[in-house]
């Protein structure tokens, strides 16, 4: 963790030295996970052509390695003000204003660079408790590593299994609670299927099941990428009780929708390596 400290001290601009050059052994080289980022990106835009596809592909490997090693390894030790510089939140008070109400509010967003920039962007910008719930990586350094990064600015993480225990809080202790709603639900999870990006796919119900038996509200989080190392990171509402006239699945309904929209947008900033729609 030490080596790594002194690494992430280093500018961000240094950093993306060193991943250019992942970038290069990982398109070009090693052409990381190329067959399962090409299928999923020929069933999302088969309107575009295969040189189109190559260019998102191409892109998709350049946020890849700025988010996963450059950016990342930075926000171990990023300053208050870099990350105001770089990583703009808007309408912060939105998804604030519930909670100092009184009650709790659910943020879902998906796995659009950099969603971890996101996590830390959203603790040092609230005024209010923000609590992100995640699924524990394999490797027990990584997830050690991840933990020390996500709460640099205070944020609570919250491992999934640990978050079904404390959901009875939520009345008494209002906060925000961060949901990655776009990952592919493990067959013990509640799971629901429903078309996304030209194809079937299987979406958590967790923020559908909490929202509507608590009433809470529930807010969207569009990821925009600026220019390298600049994000932009805005709430919309996506949902608000009272929830008796909504249809079955109106909440992940509404977020597949929104987050369909926010690939389109920039559609290399997405987690095309992911095997997403694997049913």
């Amino acid at each position: 963790m030490f080596a790594l400290k002194i690494l992430s001290s280093l500018p961000l601009s240094v950093l993306y030295i060193f991943s250019d050059i992942l970038y290069l052994l990982a398109c070009y080289v090693i052409r990381y996970r190329k067959k399962v980022i090409d299928e999923n990106l020929l069933y999302a835009f088969p309107e575009k052509t295969p040189a189109e596809r190559k260019q998102i592909r191409n892109k998709f490997y350049r946020n890849f390695t700025d988010a996963f090693f450059a950016e990342t390894i930075k926000m171990l030790t990023i300053s208050e003000e870099e990350l105001r510089q770089r990583f703009q939140v808007v309408n912060q008070h939105l998804v604030d204003n519930p909670v100092k109400n009184g009650k709790s509010s659910l943020m879902m967003a998906g796995h659009v660079f950099n969603w971890e920039m996101a996590i830390l962007g959203v603790a040092l910008n609230t005024q209010v408790t923000a609590e992100t719930v995640f699924l524990k990586l394999n490797n027990p350094f990584f997830n050690k590593l991840m933990l020390a990064i996500r709460t640099h600015f205070g944020g609570i993480m919250t491992e999934k299994s640990a978050f079904r225990r404390s959901m009875i809080t939520m009345r008494n202790t209002p906060r925000i609670v961060h949901l990655a709603a776009d990952q592919r639900p493990p067959v013990s999870d509640s799971r629901y299927t429903r078309e996304f990006m030209n194809r079937p796919a299987l979406f958590f119900e967790g923020g559908e099941v909490l929202s509507k038996k608590m009433n809470l509200p529930v807010f969207y989080g569009q990821m925009t990428k600026i220019k390298r190392g600049h994000y932009r990171f805005e709430f919309t509402e996506l949902a608000r009780p009272p929830y008796e006239d909504h249809a079955a699945h109106s909440v992940t309904d509404e977020f597949a929708k929104r987050l369909e929209k926010n690939i389109r947008m920039q559609p290399d900033l997405y987690l095309w390596s992911h095997k997403r729609w694997k049913i």
